[in-house]
């Protein structure tokens, strides 16, 4: 259970600002898939996709891979519906196994890190054979956790709350197509 009502959500969406929209997403993956492709079409990569934030992006960054490719999940979060992380939960490790593979981590956003570090790390734990990494957004801030870089990145943010695009708000808006920002 969400700690706002559909009213609240709505509330929020009406003074939120529109920071990027369905078409400027549109061209940041585009630009994405096509780095990406350069980097791992012949490369066998497994693509995993962090839930539940990166379901909508992955979805539309596959649909522009038009190479062979295998994909699967895992789910680690810090911060079950609210805006502060706390220690890292697995709800669902890697799957399929990744020893051995090439395997690309697509995520919604890339904010201080914690998370993204943590899976990261557990990939290589499981002995897979590269690592990569990909976020939709990446938010502008100087507390990013250390000695995490990633590999391709759409869209920069400002260091506000942002939603949509798979990023919620109090775990509504991931459906939005456009990305939105509130306070700050």
């Amino acid at each position: 259970m969400t700690g706002i009502s559909p009213e609240q959500a709505l509330a929020a969406l009406a003074q939120a600002d529109l920071l990027y929209s369905p078409e400027q997403i549109e061209s940041a993956l585009d630009r994405m898939a096509a780095a990406i492709t350069a980097e791992l079409e012949r490369r066998d990569p497994l693509l995993l996709v962090v839930m539940n934030g990166a379901f909508v992006p992955a979805a539309r960054l596959l649909a522009r891979l038009r190479f062979p490719l295998r994909v699967g999940y895992l789910h680690a979060t810090r911060y079950r519906g609210g805006t502060r992380g706390g220690a890292i939960e697995w709800l669902a490790r890697p799957r399929p196994e990744v020893a051995g593979q090439v395997v690309l981590v697509v995520d919604d956003i890339f904010d201080e890190g914690d998370t993204l570090k943590a899976i990261l790390a557990e990939i290589r734990r499981r002995e897979a054979k590269a690592v990569y990494s990909a976020v939709l957004v990446d938010k502008r801030h100087d507390r990013k956790v250390a000695g995490l870089t990633v590999d391709f990145v759409g869209l920069e943010v400002p260091d506000r709350y942002v939603f949509g695009c798979g990023m919620d708000y109090h775990d509504y808006w991931r459906n939005l197509p456009a990305i939105y920002a509130v306070g700050g």
